[in-house]
């Protein structure tokens, strides 16, 4: 099943994936409207009712809609640093032991279609592109032969980096935050349709129509039930969270020269099976830039 969240004439809506790969579904308001958010606490059994339910809903021009984040509210974002050996290697790191982790936050998402805003404090906006895990059951230290009975299903995202502000501190925090800096989607792919784990699936981000990075998510070095049960260790996840699982080799900020995001490009990330995440890139023209020491 595949999920998209949208906005239309003010009304937010959901559709899911019908005959022929049309969509139809329904506004918020409507009876048997249901955000995406509770429909994945539900399980399988849950997204798949809901699924009928949207089919004999309107049919959803996708010319005619904004997309929206998959999930309107993650609990929890979790994104991992460092999880392609390449991507280390280029940044001059060592393969990591365990899982480098970074938390984002809701403000910094938007979706499909929506402008990657770079801020006018920086002009070292770098694109990556990355497979998104989606929790759908809750649990804490869950062992990895069943973490993946936890992962609901799959997206996109391309985790903007204002990479001066990144590299500021050891923490990487500020730099991963700035708002509009997140695309994600622009689909929610239930995991019934991927190979396990979303294995083997080709990664590849594209910055104006040229690949910049190009990789199998089969090269991750932590796997995703390798993530959700490290991860669970000491966080309980909950369904809606999403764990952000790291890029391939080609950023900008490692190149020579730098190739960084600037106001008129297009920054595309598609993943076999799942689909392409594309975002034009815009200067924030309505802040007075702020002096940072």
């Amino acid at each position: 099943m595949r999920f998209i969240r949208f906005v239309q004439d003010g009304r937010q809506g959901l559709a899911v994936a019908s005959v022929n790969s049309a969509y139809k579904g329904l506004f918020e308001g409507d009876a048997g409207y249901r955000p995406l958010d509770s429909i994945i606490a539900e399980g399988s059994a849950g997204l798949e009712a809901a699924a009928r339910v949207l089919d004999r809903g309107h049919v959803v021009r996708l010319d005619a809609v904004d997309y929206l984040p998959p999930l309107a509210a993650p609990g929890k974002i979790i994104c991992v640093g460092l999880n392609y050996r390449d991507h280390a290697a280029e940044a001059a790191m060592k393969v990591p032991d365990y899982p480098t982790l970074f938390a984002r936050f809701p403000s910094s998402l938007v979706g499909h279609g929506a402008a990657l805003v770079r801020p006018p404090e920086s002009d070292k906006f770098d694109y990556e592109g990355e497979l998104v895990a989606v929790i759908g059951a809750r649990g804490r230290r869950i062992e990895k032969a069943r973490a993946l009975d936890h992962v609901a299903g799959y997206s996109i995202f391309n985790d903007g980096s204002i990479r001066d502000f990144q590299l500021r501190t050891p923490q990487w925090t500020m730099g991963k935050n700035f708002d509009s800096t997140g695309p994600f989607g622009p689909v929610f792919v239930t995991a019934d349709e991927l190979p396990p784990g979303a294995a083997g699936l080709r990664i590849e981000t594209r910055l104006n129509g040229q690949v910049v990075q190009s990789a199998s998510t089969a090269d991750l070095i932590f796997d995703v039930a390798s993530l959700v049960s490290m991860i669970s260790v000491g966080i309980t996840l909950e369904p809606g969270d999403i764990i952000v699982t790291g890029t391939p080799s080609g950023v900008g900020a490692v190149r020579t020269p730098p190739l960084f995001m600037k106001a008129g490009d297009v920054c595309e990330v598609e993943i076999e099976k799942i689909g392409t995440l594309r975002n034009p890139v815009e200067d924030d023209t309505r802040a007075t830039r702020v002096k940072v020491p």
